[in-house]
Formats: structure tokens, sequence, C-alpha cells
């Protein structure tokens, strides 16, 4: 039977008989082995090792461990004031009105600052300042701490009281300098000519350029350009509260606009029942979705009559109506 077997395998194969028996011998071993795998898995049953108790007492340990390290942690207070700006926390509805009393910016103590109405942590900052060598030589200069709110300077501006600064010594500046310049008496120093700087008058903010704005305190040419740049794409100003969306604009700046940027003259006017949605697109207060849908409202429900026929249009929330509505002609 073997014989016949490997003489089968060597006609099919072509091979010799010597190579057919090799062959024979090799396809014996490869069935062995799979029978080997299949039997075992059959025959003898798999038996898992139970590591449970084992892995609960690895994962006890390592969470004792993480327990351990939390607790070791400093904690800090969970306040969810600390996540908030100087000035979100000095608008808490919670902030009590202060006194108003006559006070030097440059004496009065932190105890006092309260009392005028400041946070405890800026009138902090303003002793700080002034340990460091800071002084406030005019009322403005008050602007200069950072995050001072500009409505409570307007507030607190009448009361600061700066005393003329005495001369050191009783002696007056520059009083050992000798007369002005003559040829007769041949003094070293010139007389130089007194440069007086023009008073500042109010002006329309409306048509203002960038002359009249650099010429005012806190506001260089960069800034200027952002008001007028901002101006530009609104169509005008109606209220001095829009100063305070002015990109860049720091503290002092805005409250000499405020000083003297007056609006005398109205806004350019967009008319709503004939613009495209581009033109109202290029309205600040406006995006292009909101512009997309204004336009086919109007065509499907006819001409906008006031603000008040601009409320059906759910995309249209009512500070938007109202922010819009000044540069809006129906």
């Amino acid at each position: 039977m073997l014989r016949k077997l490997q003489s089968l395998v060597s006609d099919y194969f072509r091979v010799s008989y010597h190579e057919g028996r090799g062959i024979l011998t090799l396809i014996a071993f490869v069935v062995i082995a799979l029978l080997t795998g299949v039997l075992y898995k059959r025959f003898v049953p798999f038996r898992p090792v139970d590591t449970s108790v084992t892995d609960q007492k690895k994962l006890d340990s390592l969470l004792r461990l993480m327990q351990d390290e939390e607790a070791s942690k400093p904690q800090y207070g969970k306040n969810d004031t600390r996540d908030r700006t100087d000035a979100e926390r000095f608008n808490e509805p919670k902030r009590r009105a202060g006194e108003r009393f006559a006070f030097n910016p440059n004496t009065v103590s932190v105890a006092d600052w309260q009392r005028l109405g400041l946070p405890q942590w800026l009138a902090e900052r303003i002793d700080k300042y002034r340990s460091k060598g800071g002084q406030f030589r005019q009322k403005a200069d008050l602007l200069k701490i950072y995050n001072f709110p500009p409505a409570l300077y307007s507030e607190l501006e009448p009361y600061i009281t700066l005393p003329a600064s005495a001369p050191e010594n009783g002696r007056r500046p520059f009083a050992d300098r000798p007369a002005a310049y003559s040829y007769t008496s041949g003094n070293r120093y010139p007389e130089r000519p007194r440069v007086e700087r023009p008073v500042l008058q109010p002006f329309d903010i409306n048509t203002a350029d960038s002359s009249q704005l650099v010429a005012l305190n806190g506001i260089g040419p960069t800034s200027a350009g952002r008001i007028l740049k901002f101006r530009n794409a609104l169509g005008g100003f109606v209220s001095t509260n829009q100063f305070a969306d002015i990109y860049g604009l720091d503290s002092v700046g805005r409250v000499e606009l405020m000083r003297l940027g007056q609006i005398r003259s109205a806004p350019r006017r967009i008319p709503i029942n004939t613009a495209s949605a581009a033109d109202l697109d290029r309205h600040p207060f406006l995006s292009r979705r909101q512009a997309e849908v204004i336009v086919r409202y109007r065509e499907q429900h006819g001409a906008f009559t006031s603000a008040e026929s601009l409320k059906p249009i759910r995309i249209l929330d009512a500070q938007t109506i109202e922010k819009i509505a000044p540069y809006l002609e129906f």
C-alpha cells in the first residue's frame, strides 16, 4: 500500500522514487502537525488562570496612591471668580457705592480707597504702585493704573486734590540760572520763545480728521486710524458709548474722546428696503447670514416700515435691532 502510494506521488509530481518518498514523508508530518493542534484543543480543556483577586489588589493600591497624591496637593479655593478679569470683578452687582470726599491720591490709604468705592485688589494695586516710587502729578495720572475704571474716575475727578509742588529748600527752581541772553550782558543762555499749547475745543467726531484726534492726550496716529476706520464702517457714531468698542483704544484716550468728541451730525443711513445683502453685510453690526435673511424676508413679506417690523426675523435679537436701527432708513 505504501509503495503504491509512493509510486503515485512520484508519477504525479514527475520526480524520482526517492524524491517521491521525501514528499510523502513531508505530507505526513504536516498532517500530523495539524491533527495534533485539533486533538489538543479537543481533549485538553483550557483552564484560564484566575487573576481577578491579584488584579483587584493592584487596582486598589493604585487608587489609594492616586488619592494620597491628590490629598497632598495644595488646595486652592474653588472660587469661580479666579477666572474673571479685573473689569468683571469690579462691575459685580454686589459692589457698594462709595463715599465722596476730597482726597490726595498720593497719600490716601488703602482703607480710604475702599471707602471711595474701589475694591480691595485695586486699592492694593495703587498702594503697590506708590511704594515703588510712582506718583500722581495730575488727576489723569490715576488712569495709568491698570484697569482703573474710567466711569469711577469721572465720579472721583472733582474730589481729587493735588497740592502745588513746593520747591526744595524754599528756592525757586533754576533761580541760579542767569537772566535772558543779551549781547550787552554776555549771558550764556539765550532766551527761548515760550510756546503755548493751544486749548483744545470740542469737535464733531463724525467729521473729525486724524489731526484733530492726534492732538488729544492718549491718542496717537495708530489709534486715530482705528477710530476713523471704525467710524467709517459704522457710518458715524450715534452714542459716545460706542467709543468703548474701538479696538486698541486705552482708557486715557477714551476719556479724552468722551470729553471733547461730540456727536453733532447724523450718521450715514442704509436704505433697508432697496439695499442688497452685500450692502447690509458691510455694516459691522450685521453678519453675512443676517443680511441674507433680511433681504429674503423683505422679498417674501414686503418692505419694512420701522424697526419694529424687523422683530419677526428670528436671527435678529432685540439687542442687534436696537444697535442697527439708527443706521437704517425706512
